[in-house]
Parts: C-alpha cells; sequence; structure tokens
C-alpha cells in the first residue's frame, strides 16, 4: 500500500502535466504538404451530394452507388457531415485545421479548370491566405491529359494563380510553382522531358512557367524515370506501407540517398491507415489498421529517419480511401457501423501531426547548421 506521501509525490507530475494548457501549435511548414480534396458537394449548397455518393466497384456486378447524407463511401464519417467543398465555412475549418497540424501547404487535386473541384480553387486559396498557409497543385490524369495539355494546365494555374498571395512557390528551390503529376507513369519519359528539359521546345524551363514537377515513384527502377523524363523529383503518394516499391518505408533511405546522389526532391509520403472496403469490398490485402496512433507515428519516424526534402500528408480529406486526419466521429446507419478514432479523440491525428511536424523542422534546422 503506497502511503498518502508517496501517493502525491507520483501523482504530482501527472497533474501538472494534464493541468499545463496546451502547446502553441507549430508554425505552418512549407516542407509538410498535405493532399486535399475538394470533389465533395450536398444538396444545401450543391443542388445534390457529390463524392458522398461514391460507386461501389465490385467485380461482375452491376455498378450501385451510397445514397449519401448517413450512407456514404467511405468507412469513416466526417466529424463534418457531408459537406460542401463549396461552403466557405468549411474550407475555413479545413485551413484552421491543417495549420493547427502544422501543415504549411495542401496539395489541390486538379482535374481542369471548368472541373467541380477546379471551380473551388478559388475560394480554397483565400482562405488559405487567410490562415498563412499556401496551395500547390496536384494534376490528376484529367481526361486528354497528355504532356501537351499537361503543360498547357501549368501554365494556365500559373496565369490565373500565380500571383494570389496563396499561391505556393517553393523557396528552397528557386522560388518556382510546385505541380505533383499523379500517375505520371502514363506518359513515356522521353515525351515528359519535351517539355522538362532544358533544351526542348516547347520547354518550360527559363520561362515564367518553369515550375517544380514531380514524378510518383512506384516500382523499384522509377529513377531512370525521373531522370529521363527531367523531373525535378518525386513522390511516393500512397498511404500503404508495401503497396508499391515507393510507399514502402523500408525502402525510403534508397530512394532518398539516391534523390541526393542526383540532386533531386525527395518526398516521401505517409497516411494515418488505409480503409476503402466500403467502395472496393475486396481490396482488404491493402487494409491499413490505424492501431490507434501508431502507425502514423511509424511511418512519420521512419520519414525522419530518411531525411526527405518534403514530407507529403496523404491525406487531409481522401476519406474514400480512409486516409484522412480531417477529424471522424462515431456513426452507425442500419447494421454498418463507421469506423473512428477511438480510444483517440476526433482530432487526434491533428494534433499527432503538429508533434510529428516541430520533430521535422527541428531536423531540418538542424541539418543546415552543419
Amino acid at each position: 500500500m503506497i502511503r498518502p506521501s508517496r501517493l502525491w509525490i507520483v501523482l504530482f507530475p501527472l497533474l501538472v502535466a494534464s493541468c499545463t494548457p496546451p502547446a502553441e501549435p507549430p508554425a505552418p511548414s512549407a516542407a509538410v504538404q498535405a493532399f486535399y480534396y475538394a470533389w465533395y458537394g450536398n444538396p444545401e449548397i450543391d443542388g445534390a451530394y457529390r463524392h458522398w455518393n461514391h460507386e461501389v466497384f465490385v467485380r461482375d456486378e452491376p455498378p450501385r452507388a451510397f445514397p449519401g447524407g448517413a450512407e456514404i463511401g467511405a468507412n469513416f464519417y466526417p466529424q463534418l457531415g457531408c459537406y460542401s467543398s463549396n461552403d466557405s465555412a468549411v474550407v475555413a475549418a479545413h485551413m484552421r485545421q491543417m495549420r493547427r497540424g502544422g501543415i504549411g501547404v495542401l496539395c489541390l487535386s486538379w482535374w481542369g479548370h471548368d472541373s467541380f473541384s477546379g471551380a473551388a480553387a478559388g475560394g480554397i486559396l483565400d482562405a488559405a491566405d487567410r490562415e498563412g498557409l499556401e496551395v500547390c497543385f496536384h494534376l490528376e490524369p484529367f481526361e486528354g491529359r497528355n504532356v501537351e495539355t499537361s503543360r498547357e494546365a501549368i501554365v494556365s494555374i500559373i496565369d490565373r494563380y500565380g500571383h494570389h498571395p496563396a499561391f505556393h512557390r517553393a523557396r528552397d528551390s528557386g522560388d518556382r510553382p510546385v505541380f505533383y503529376v499523379y500517375d505520371s507513369y502514363l506518359t513515356p519519359a522521353s515525351e515528359w522531358a519535351t517539355i522538362l528539359e532544358p533544351d526542348a521546345a516547347p520547354t518550360i524551363r527559363g520561362t515564367p512557367y518553369d515550375a517544380v514537377v514531380l514524378a510518383l515513384w512506384v516500382g523499384e527502377r522509377d529513377g531512370a524515370f525521373v531522370l529521363e523524363g527531367s523531373f525535378d523529383g518525386f513522390y511516393t503518394y500512397f498511404a500503404t506501407d508495401g503497396f508499391t516499391y515507393g510507399s514502402t518505408a523500408a525502402h525510403w533511405p534508397i530512394l532518398t540517398a539516391w534523390a541526393r546522389e542526383h540532386e533531386k526532391i525527395a518526398v516521401l509520403c505517409l497516411g494515418p491507415g488505409y480503409c476503402d472496403t466500403r467502395i472496393r469490398p475486396w481490396n482488404e490485402r491493402n487494409y491499413r489498421s490505424r492501431e490507434a496512433g501508431a502507425y502514423y507515428d511509424r511511418l512519420f519516424a521512419a520519414a525522419l529517419a530518411a531525411q526527405p526534402t518534403w514530407i507529403g500528408i496523404t491525406s487531409f480529406n481522401e476519406w474514400h480511401e480512409g486516409t484522412q486526419i480531417e477529424p471522424a466521429v462515431p456513426m452507425r446507419v442500419g447494421d454498418f457501423v463507421y469506423e473512428d478514432y477511438a480510444p483517440l479523440a476526433p482530432d487526434a491525428y491533428l494534433a499527432r501531426t503538429a508533434r510529428w511536424v516541430e520533430r521535422f523542422e527541428r531536423r531540418r534546422a538542424a541539418s543546415e547548421t552543419r
């Protein structure tokens, strides 16, 4: 039995810790960039649900879709409900949440100016600016995407948003805009070189549209693709450890060593888990449990140890694949029980991100003083 005096000695530090106000969130880090999706809609703002009513990809069966509302195409349920990406209050809340997590740049999924998400870009830039955040663009495989249309997309995005105060330019890479290219391997490297080689035509190099253009690293030998295509570097995107060579944490030291050798930007991407069986019932092999935050911690630690140029977070709000760090809440519809972050709080991944951002920035500062 512990005597009262000794009990006080044991509990006093815990009581002090519990009464200590939470630390201020870290300053937003431009080296931490979160993938952001603006494709959500609801009847109140947009006249109908968009993406919350996602189709179910079932093999050898007719497609079916979720209705939206209480029943959505995701394994988790958002704290903000079935929101609209055109709702200024929602977008403002997202910017505050990212700032709280120390995320300095959101990487906006882009399918064209006339797409649903493209139309939301201006409002997202305005909201980001109010919170001291910045926006770069993630070029998706939009209809007709090839080298020519990709160049046109880069030019048009810079023309439209390049003077916006929240338009991200990489200060450690010549103040150039940043573009991620999803599934870049769909186009041969030799074709990418026609716009990314300095002496090619019609190159963007040495023009007002010069930019940091990042390829998706998927296979073991994708370094050759990055070099041949004259990309500025690469990113790994996927949140499932082991899904691809690039997304396998054990390979990250190899990737970052390669990047240093070839003077390329390395963006290692990590997420809190992966769960998309609500829309892909056959994809259980790629499921990764959140392990009450341990999975996220493990990947963040592995990324820091590998010393990347930047860190990508997959994702802030890709609800369909269950990679979001946006707050989620318990929810049940009929016999289906949504996953949530228990035993963690709904906003636990924002706080977790902030702690890791602080560690990442300390390491970056230390390496610059060597």
